[in-house]
């Protein structure tokens, strides 16, 4: 019996310094934006929004490469600033939305160099599809108090990613050569997270 009982407390204090460096954080909506453009008729960027957006972040402090991120965005949320075009983006010519109201990155590898973090691979999947996708880390903040009690930090990130690799591969040729919609798609995350 005190055999068990020491193995027990062996245990127990083996992972209690890893509970005590690892925290879920968590996406706040009202300050995230996750943003993309891609060229229209190859001369400008169109720029669009998903405000729908979810996830957590499990940072293990003591480990980065240990850290975890997931992360939902609702389809049918997508703003570029134009109602016509953001109705034939939702349509099956683009994100489909009514089959696939969600696209999701969850991330499976976590580089880390220095003490910070520097890149997060891992699965993006939109209309079904799924694709390996790495996101290059800008910044992670250090933590703050806000004035209402709760622990925040910030967390940027860019991606480049081919639409067609998804399944989005709508398009129309020009007279005068190019087409209406680049295929590379530019991705910026900008998040506040906040401590559960």
């Amino acid at each position: 019996m005190k055999t068990s009982l020491r193995l027990v407390l062996c245990f127990l204090l083996m992972i209690v310094p890893v509970m005590a460096h690892a925290a879920t954080w968590e996406i706040d909506p009202a300050h995230a934006s996750v943003e993309f453009r891609v060229r229209h008729l190859m001369v400008t960027w169109v720029k669009g929004t998903f405000p729908d957006v979810a996830g957590t972040v499990d940072i293990d402090e003591t480990d980065l490469t240990k850290s975890q991120v997931n992360v939902t965005l609702g389809t049918a949320s997508i703003d570029t600033n134009n109602a016509k075009r953001d109705e034939h983006l939702r349509s099956g010519d683009f994100f489909d939305t009514a089959s696939y109201p969600a696209m999701t990155f969850v991330s499976k590898k976590i580089v880390a160099e220095g003490g910070l973090l520097r890149q997060v691979i891992g699965d993006l999947t939109i209309r079904g599809t799924t694709r390996e996708v790495t996101l290059s880390v800008g910044e992670l903040t250090p933590a703050v108090k806000d004035p209402w009690g709760k622990t925040r930090r910030g967390a940027t990130a860019t991606a480049e990613i081919n639409r067609k690799d998804f399944g989005l591969t709508w398009n129309k040729a020009m007279e005068t050569g190019g087409v209406v919609v680049g295929d590379e798609v530019k991705i910026t995350l900008d998040v506040e997270l906040i401590r559960k």
